[in-house]
Formats: structure tokens, C-alpha cells, sequence
């Protein structure tokens, strides 16, 4: 046998049995990350794929109405009832949902590509479960979700909270591995052979960048399960949706006027994920008499630094009588002693929305 030809065995050897080595450790490492976060919610068939949402009742003297959490990119439902499920227990219906394709719901058809077909979805599983109206809560891409569903559904919507959303149009684009990964061929390649590894490296910094420049809790990737989403159907199912989301909004985001239900839109103004002028003073100029609880020192999660900010808007939509501003003023300076700042001891890497 000829140099070259052993050479060109060796080649074809190593293109072949690399990707099969990572294809095949990508599989025992997502095996390995559902069994360390296991589906604590229940699959609902909605029409041609089902939807994972973990539905709490309300309690006997619940006062609000029903709420549906939509979380972000890169998110499954963990991430929503990790900060709202003690604190809202009993006091009202309670239904946090796996988005089309993340956690442990099914994806769908290619109508679920876009946030009016997450929407429409979430609507479906909301008559499956028997919830009439609901306050309708989203966070980052959830706000797009949200905003669609005011649109779409607004007899379902008895009042809408955005936190740190992201639902117009910016200037630029999204990560370079969102496009790779929901290309056609190269995407599935990518998703089942080095993204998960990869994610794996970045995870506990890109963790910490999401909440900069307020500090992590050290429990939140523990608790909240955001390996899950590097799975490859989940991975590719996340990339699709950031990948389309600027197309999207530039589209439907005019119809953002449409909304005429009570509204509380609350951002930080160091949110280093989305860019907070754009989306959260858009969407407090689109939808009348909505209320904009800006927050000095505050970045993109608001769920997990401002909670009883949250809760409280999501009691003012309700028609309980809150003054937002003032406990927004109030927790500034609090953010302001526990920024932390580049360089400092949270780690710092891009993440999505």
C-alpha cells in the first residue's frame, strides 16, 4: 500500500470517527443531563405535539387570577417557577410552561419556528387546562411570546408583565453559533457533535453574564436546569428561535398598538443581553397606558434581583393598587452596592437572550 493511499485511509479514518466519538458522548451527556434534571411537569397533547407545563392550582383564599409564565432563549420552565412558584404558591393558578421545543415539550411543526406559533400553542394548553384568562408574564424572548399572545389572544389576556423583553427591532444581529446551528445539514451536525461540549465550557460564566451586573446565586444552575437546552433537538429548536426573532419583530411588532390590556413593562438599565431603550421603551410607547418601571443597577433578570417587583406588577395588572415606582426606588441603591463590575468575581461570557 502506497504513503499516500495509507494517508488518505487515515484522513477518511479520523473525518469519520471523530464526529461519531462526540456524536456518541454528545448522547451520553444529554442522557446524563436529564437524569440530573429530570421533567418535573406534565406533557399535554395540544393537536399533532405536546406541551410540558407545570400547573400548580390556586389555593383556597387565592386573590389573583390565573398567571402563565413564558420564559426566555436558552430557558425551560425552572427557570420561572425558580423565582415565582414559593412566593405566588396558593395565591393563584398557576402555569409555567416549557416553550415548542425546549425542556421537555415537544417542538411542533415549523409554525413553532416564530413567537405567533408559541403563542397560539401556549393558547391551546391554556384551554386543555381549563384557564379562561390569565395574567400573562414574559421574560426576554418570552416577551415576544407575550406581546404575540396580546395580539393574537387578547381574550385570554387579563393583564401582561414583560421583564427585561426583548420584542422590536435592534440594530445588528445574534451570535454566530444561533445561525450555524439552524442551518440546514451543518445545524443537526454542529447540534449533535461539538455545541454541547462547547455549552458545557461556557456554562457557569454565561450564566453569570445573564444576571451581570447583579451577582448569580451560586445555586441558579443547580436549580434552574439550563444545560437542558444544550441537547441537540433543544439546542437547534433555540437557535431557530433567536436566529428569526429580528425578521419576526420587525414585521409584527407594529401591531404592538393593538394591545389594550393593563400593562407593566419593568427593565434595568444594564441589561447586557438586550439592549433596554429598543424593547422595554418600545413596548411602553406601543401599548397605551402602560406603566415602565425603569430600574437603575438592574440587569437582565429581574425575575430572580427584583422579585417582589414583579410580583407587584403582576398584583397591578391584576387591579391591586401597587406603587411600582416607589419600591423601584427603593432597591437602587441596594443594586448599586452589590454591582458587580467587569473583571470582578462573576465571570462574564456572551449569552443569548
Amino acid at each position: 500500500m502506497s504513503l499516500s493511499l495509507r494517508l488518505s485511509l487515515v484522513f477518511l479514518a479520523v473525518i469519520i470517527l471523530v464526529p461519531l466519538a462526540l456524536a456518541i458522548a454528545t448522547h451520553l451527556r444529554a442522557r446524563a443531563i436529564e437524569a440530573r434534571f429530570p421533567n418535573i411537569g406534565s406533557l399535554t397533547d395540544i393537536g399533532g405535539f405536546s406541551l410540558n407545563a407545570l400547573h400548580i392550582p390556586a389555593g383556597p383564599e387565592a386573590d389573583l387570577p390565573p398567571i402563565v409564565f413564558i420564559h426566555g432563549a436558552s430557558g425551560n420552565l425552572r427557570d420561572q417557577a425558580g423565582a415565582f412558584l414559593d412566593p405566588l404558591r396558593g395565591r393563584a393558578e398557576l402555569l409555567f410552561v416549557d416553550r415548542p421545543g425546549h425542556g421537555y415539550s415537544e417542538r411542533g411543526g415549523p409554525e413553532n419556528d416564530t413567537p405567533d406559533g408559541q403563542a397560539n400553542a401556549i393558547a391551546k394548553l391554556m384551554d386543555k387546562k381549563g384557564i379562561k384568562r390569565a395574567v400573562i408574564v414574559g421574560h426576554s424572548f418570552g416577551g415576544a411570546i407575550t406581546a404575540s399572545f396580546a395580539v393574537l389572544h387578547p381574550e385570554k389576556v387579563e393583564g401582561l408583565v414583560f421583564l427585561a423583553a426583548a420584542t422590536h427591532p435592534w440594530p445588528g444581529g445574534v451570535d454566530w453559533y444561533y445561525h450555524l446551528a439552524s442551518a440546514p445539514v451543518i445545524g443537526p451536525l454542529f447540534c449533535h457533535t461539538l455545541a454541547l461540549h462547547a455549552g458545557m465550557m461556557r456554562l457557569d460564566a454565561a450564566t453569570h453574564h445573564v444576571f451581570a451586573p447583579n451577582p448569580r446565586s451560586q445555586t441558579y444552575v443547580e436549580e434552574t436546569g439550563p444545560a437542558l437546552v444544550l441537547r441537540p433537538s433543544s439546542f437547534r429548536a433555540n437557535a431557530t428561535d433567536v436566529a428569526g426573532l429580528h425578521d419576526y419583530v420587525t414585521t409584527f411588532s407594529p401591531r404592538y398598538r393593538e394591545i389594550d390590556k393593563p400593562t407593566v413593562v419593568i427593565t434595568g438599565d444594564s441589561d447586557e443581553i438586550v439592549l433596554e431603550e429598543i424593547h422595554s421603551r418600545g413596548l411602553a410607547r406601543d401599548i397605551a397606558g402602560s406603566e415602565l418601571v425603569w430600574i437603575e443597577n438592574l440587569g437582565h433578570k429581574p425575575d430572580y434581583v427584583v422579585t417582589d417587583i414583579a410580583i407587584a406588577a403582576i398584583e397591578t395588572v391584576a387591579g391591586i393598587k401597587r406603587d411600582l415606582q416607589a419600591m423601584a426606588r427603593a432597591i437602587e441603591p441596594v443594586l448599586a452596592a452589590s454591582r458587580v463590575e467587569p473583571g470582578g468575581k462573576a465571570p462574564s461570557l456572551q449569552a443569548g437572550q
